[in-house]
């Protein structure tokens, strides 16, 4: 396989696929082997980790795609056209080649611990989501040209949150109502809350670039009992705390998990990656959803006006 975009995210595709990458497509890196993707010949390799910037993905995957190449290709797809993802589905569907869009995430230890406990129904109806995603790296994103623009955090952290949502629940009837969206330090958004129009489960979501310890937290509330997850195995330790409620009222059972590890989840989804070829599937019709829910959400803060505090 090649790897197409050698800047953070394509050294650690790479890293990870390691002898399967024949090839690194780069316009601008020493260490590539091709400046273009059109020059790698195409009996050299049968799959690519895209890890290019936005504007340039749906080209260069529309190219793969028609020359039956398998591709995986880092979140979000968010496009000026908002039926070019249906173009996408509809070749790989054609020319029976998988396209993976990268949510990493889905594989952290504990998020399918989550999955699990949801889909028992151990906490019984759930009443309240909320979700909290923040990092510190304002500054390193004012500092990129390209990343210091147009939707800000809410692309970048947002589309995460809304992933973990249709992973956790696979509800595609929400629709979302913007509360907050700032441009602290960016002239992108650079932290946002939004809330669900819908009250069962209510769901709250916060994104930040201005959280100065990285860190993720979940906080499930059913008739039944609580669950919650702090932090991330690449920010560790993380932890997941589930609780049974005591009635009438009282303090609940608790049990707690905690996990000191190197982050799991690159190597799981390239393997996820490597089954989900040989079954030619693709997960786009996600990417249909979140990039809707992204539009709508970016369109009301940008009718909010928000003033730039930076």
């Amino acid at each position: 396989m090649i790897v197409v975009g050698y800047g953070v995210q394509g050294e650690k595709r790479k890293r990870i696929a390691g002898n399967s990458v024949c090839a690194i497509v780069d316009p601008f890196s020493q260490v590539a082997s091709y400046r273009c993707v059109e020059d790698v010949p195409l009996d050299k390799y049968k799959a690519a980790l895209v890890c290019t910037p936005d504007d340039a993905k749906h080209s260069i995957l529309s190219y793969l795609l028609k020359n039956n190449k398998h591709v995986l290709v880092e979140k979000p797809l968010l496009f000026k056209d908002a039926r070019e993802i249906e173009t996408l589905i509809n070749l790989s569907t054609q020319h029976k080649a998988t396209c993976y869009t990268a949510y990493n995430h889905r594989f952290e230890p504990h998020f399918v611990k989550m999955k699990e406990i949801l889909d028992s129904g151990i906490l019984g109806k759930i009443y309240n989501v909320s979700l909290f995603y923040g990092n510190g790296t304002a500054r390193l994103v004012r500092k990129s040209p390209w990343r210091d623009q147009g939707y800000g955090v809410l692309a970048d952290l947002g589309s995460h949150l809304l992933d973990t949502f249709l992973f956790w629940f696979d509800r595609r009837d929400y629709n979302f109502t913007l509360l907050k969206a700032h441009c602290f330090e960016n002239k992108a958004y650079d932290h946002l809350i939004f809330t669900s129009q819908q009250s069962e489960p209510f769901v709250q979501f916060e994104m930040s670039l201005m959280s100065w310890r990285n860190h993720f937290r979940a906080d499930i509330y059913g008739e039944k009992g609580s669950v919650h997850i702090s932090s991330l195995c690449k920010w560790g330790p993380s932890t997941l705390t589930l609780r049974k409620r005591i009635l009438p009222s009282g303090r609940p059972v608790e049990e707690s998990f905690t996990l000191v590890q190197e982050d799991p989840t690159w190597q799981a989804e390239f393997n996820y990656f490597k089954d989900a070829c040989a079954k030619g599937a693709n997960n786009l019709s996600n990417d249909l959803w979140i990039q809707e829910k992204l539009r709508n959400l970016f369109s009301q803060a940008q009718k909010e006006n928000v003033k730039h505090v930076a």
